[in-house]
């Protein structure tokens, strides 16, 4: 397949650390959001910079307020993010980020691993040098962002990898899925708290660049199964996202060994003996009009 050059990362950078979900109204009602697909490509952007987390509500009203459009806009973007899996409806209480479980997760972090393998399997032969050109200035705008703590733009930045990664390669239908597979895999990460730090995904990302560059692919492939692979097994394994009562019950647990020392030591002190019951004598509410008859003694 011949490589394309895919879109300006500068552009697509702006695009999702500017614009996404969490910007300034002012932003967002500026944007174009004639169409239901660009409010949707702006919520995926969101969740891929972390700035949706997994369950969070999305209120139509809100979201029609913020882009500057009717809540039919809204609703026809949500209905079609719903389809691409990232968001869930309930008829009660509205729409909601998804929030897979971790069969989901391993699933999702499967099929990119076929995808995106597949992809370098599929390359006719090395990378033009403007691909290489962009993957490398990727990686350095990754390090920039993570340089200076920004959390949403780093995070972005490291899904997006994979995104340019497919459009370098000249597959723009494989990027578009990526970039739906990738901002589940986000969620994924979020939920179940991966320990994968953003610096080793960094490096690994100049790593697979190296690799393509050199056109050593079956490196590129080891190094990105290898990745992929790394961040799947650092997710939590002892989640509690798929029990519902699970924040209820932590949050209502006994606290023995957080109360203070004067209650510990209250508590520790025996109880004194009760005392006697007392007996309570009976009040009548009325006194009575007219007095009993005197009893007759018995004979």
């Amino acid at each position: 397949m011949a490589p394309r050059q895919g879109i300006d990362p500068r552009q697509r950078a702006g695009h999702a650390a500017g614009n996404a979900a969490g910007s300034a109204p002012d932003e967002l009602s500026s944007a174009d959001v004639s169409r239901p697909g660009a409010i949707a490509d702006r919520i995926v952007d969101a969740i891929l910079a972390g700035r949706l987390a997994p369950g969070q509500r999305l209120g139509e009203q809100a979201l029609a307020d913020l882009f500057g459009c009717s809540r039919t806009l809204v609703r026809e973007a949500m209905a079609r993010l719903s389809a691409r899996g990232m968001v869930e409806v309930n008829a009660r209480r509205g729409w909601f980020v998804v929030q897979p479980s971790l069969d989901e997760a391993r699933e999702a972090f499967g099929a990119r691993l076929a995808l995106e393998t597949g992809l370098l399997h599929g390359l006719d032969g090395p990378l033009p040098k403007a691909a290489i050109r962009q993957l490398k200035d990727h990686v350095a705008r990754e390090q920039a962002a993570i340089r200076a703590a920004d959390a949403g733009e780093r995070s972005w930045l490291l899904g997006d990898f994979h995104v340019c990664l497919a459009e370098c390669a000249g597959n723009g239908l494989l990027a578009d899925i990526l970039k739906d597979l990738t901002a589940r895999t986000t969620l994924i990460a979020t939920l179940y708290q991966s320990t994968h730090a953003a610096s080793e995904s960094c490096a690994e990302h100049a790593q697979i660049v190296a690799a393509l560059e050199a056109g050593d692919q079956p490196r590129a492939i080891a190094l990105l199964r290898a990745h992929i692979g790394s961040v799947a097994q650092h997710l939590g394994q002892d989640a509690t996202a798929d029990d519902p009562l699970a924040p209820l019950r932590a949050a209502l647990s006994p606290l023995q060994a957080g109360r203070p020392a004067a209650a510990a030591s209250k508590a520790a002190t025996p109880a004194p003996s009760p005392r006697p019951a007392r007996t309570l004598r009976r009040r009548a509410l009325f006194t009575d009009l007219i007095p009993p008859a005197n009893p007759q003694p018995e004979p």
